[in-house]
This record gives structure tokens, sequence and C-alpha cells, in this order.
């Protein structure tokens, strides 16, 4: 190694275990790159930017308490010249254009190789993004206004928030949990629910509970989220 070299540290924040240790080992053994802490949620990550000062936090979406999107917006917001990166188990096309807009730099769903992640921090390290080729299209698609509006899912139409609500929906939260997780009225989070009911066209109460519920099962049993019934 080149004694010069720039290390380039990497703060990991994910609440698997064994993904943060097989992260570390896979990160440690690169050249140029070494982890300088872990969490395994959004504020004791976001704790150990200051400690650590990282080059780059790698992110996961799904955390306990607070989301990962949400830690991304409090990261850019103070932090803005530290990197960003997800690394996800939740399909790429409904949440890597979210976590762009929120700061990150980089997604990579965890069903890919450990030379892919490495291939794609490096990139984001030198000053670039990093997703796939399918979202990069999709992007410049929707910036030449070129998107075709039946190959969007309804999902996608929901604002970053109601989005978060409908997480939590789906992982069973109820109004006053939902509130207390995000730090909102339950009022505010009633009508997020009546706007999300409304943009997946829903009826009622129990129908989005329904959704929300297969949709979540859904991420992780690899069902194509477009496929999940809205309209009856």
């Amino acid at each position: 190694m080149i004694q010069n070299e720039k290390i380039h540290k990497v703060l990991i924040v994910d609440d698997h275990t064994i993904l943060r240790e097989g992260l570390c080992q896979l990160i440690n053994s690169t050249p140029g790159m070494s982890v300088c802490g872990t969490a395994k949620n959004a504020h004791e990550g976001f704790e150990l930017i200051e400690k650590t000062q990282p080059d780059l936090v790698l992110v996961d979406i799904s955390l306990p308490g607070k989301s990962g999107l949400e830690l991304i917006k409090d990261i850019h917001a103070v932090y803005p010249d530290i990197a960003i990166f997800v690394l996800s188990m939740h399909e790429e096309s409904l949440y890597a254009e979210r976590v762009l807009r929120a700061g990150a730099r980089g997604y990579l769903m965890k069903s890919e190789g450990g030379e892919k992640l490495i291939a794609a921090l490096q990139k984001v390290m030198a000053g670039g993004i990093s997703v796939s080729d399918q979202v990069a299209n999709r992007i410049l698609q929707g910036v030449s206004g070129k998107r075709k509006a039946l190959s969007i899912s309804p999902i996608e139409a929901l604002s970053d928030r109601e989005f978060e609500v409908f997480q939590l929906i789906g992982k069973g939260y109820g109004s006053r949990q939902i509130a207390e997780q995000l730090s909102l009225s339950v009022k505010t989070v009633e009508a997020y629910r009546a706007s999300i009911k409304q943009k997946l066209y829903l009826k009622s109460g129990p129908q989005l509970v329904h959704y929300a519920i297969s949709w979540q099962q859904s991420q992780t049993s690899g069902v194509d989220s477009n496929t999940l019934p809205t309209k009856s």
C-alpha cells in the first residue's frame, strides 16, 4: 500500500449484526477503505458521525425507530459533504429515487455481490452516483418527461412522509404508534392515511391496512409490488 494513500472511512448503519460483521470484513479487506464504526439504528448512527467523521455512511432503509430515509435527510442537512450510500433488501424501483432525492449518492440491493458493492462505494467516494442502469434510465426519462405513466407503481405517487406512514401501517402500527414513531400528531397521521387511501384508490381503512401488509410482505418475498390489487 502506498504510504500516502487516502483511507476512506466508512460508517455502517444496519440493524442486522451478521450483516454488519460481514460488511466490516469486506470493507476492511479492501485497499483504501476502513470501517470507522457501526450502528444498529439511526440514532446511534447519527451520534457516531460526529465522533468518527466518516467519508461515507452505508445505510439500510429498514431500521428500527427512525427510518433510513429520515436518517439520510438528517445527515445530508447537517453533514452535506459526507457521501451516503444505501444497501437494502427492498425493491430498487421504489426506493432508489427517493433516497437520491433525500441526499444519498447510491443504492444497491443486498442480493448483489460484494465486488459490486465495493465498486459502487468506490464510485460514490470518487464523487459519482451509483444506481442500476434501469434506475438511471427512469430518472432521465422523468427529467425529459418521457416516462410512461402506466409504468409507475401507485406507491411511487406517495410523498416521502406518506410512504413512511404506509410502511409503518404495513408493519402493523396503529395511528397513535405511527404518531409517536414519526413525532407527529395523531390528527396529522390520520390526514396522511386519508391521502394514501385516495392515491392508492382504496375505499376504507381496513383495505389500506390489508394492502400495506401485503406490500410489506412482498418486499421480503420477492413478489412484484405492481401486481398487488388496489381498486376493487
